[in-house]
């Protein structure tokens, strides 16, 4: 088993030291899957909803998410981003939004949590201002793509394709 880094020599839950790491460029992209009853996408694309604009509210929500990171994660530590993006991509002949987080930063640790934490937040938000529309709304995977910097270098899912 590879080396769980928030537990200490004794077997206790503990904060990584990052005092003496580096800062560096390092960056991270999580994807978040919403699928939708058949026809029920297509419809709130179309007509839109009365709470306001989805994509809009949903990208401020994945950006405050991320920026927000340390206080909703324990062990995670607070970081200066210096850049969030959030992309929704309608998908209405698959009944499925895709969102992708990408969390920049020059830190002493990475940014997958705060990738990761806007995607999933961001779809959550696209449930909430839905959910009148039709319950059975799924969020499906929330997922890490990649990330790039730190000492453990670049790293990216097997199965990913590009973005859209």
């Amino acid at each position: 088993m590879a080396d769980l880094t928030h537990i200490d020599d004794e077997g206790r839950v503990s904060m990584v030291d990052i005092t003496d790491k580096s800062s560096s460029r390092r960056e991270a992209r999580a994807r978040a899957l919403v699928k939708f009853p058949p026809g029920v996408l297509s419809e709130i694309l179309e007509q839109g909803l009365e709470k306001g604009d989805l994509f809009a509210v949903a990208r401020v929500a994945g950006i405050q998410a991320a920026k927000q990171t340390p206080q909703q994660i324990p062990l995670g530590h607070p970081i200066d981003l210096s850049h969030v993006e959030v992309e929704i991509f309608p998908k209405a002949e698959e009944n499925l939004l895709k969102i992708e987080v990408t969390a920049r930063t020059r830190d002493a640790t990475g940014v997958e949590m705060e990738a990761l934490n806007g995607a999933a937040t961001a779809a959550l938000t696209i449930y909430d201002m839905c959910k009148a529309t039709a319950k059975e709304i799924e969020i499906e995977s929330v997922k890490l793509l990649n990330k790039s910097g730190g000492a453990s270098g670049d790293w990216r899912a097997p199965d990913v394709e590009e973005s859209q």
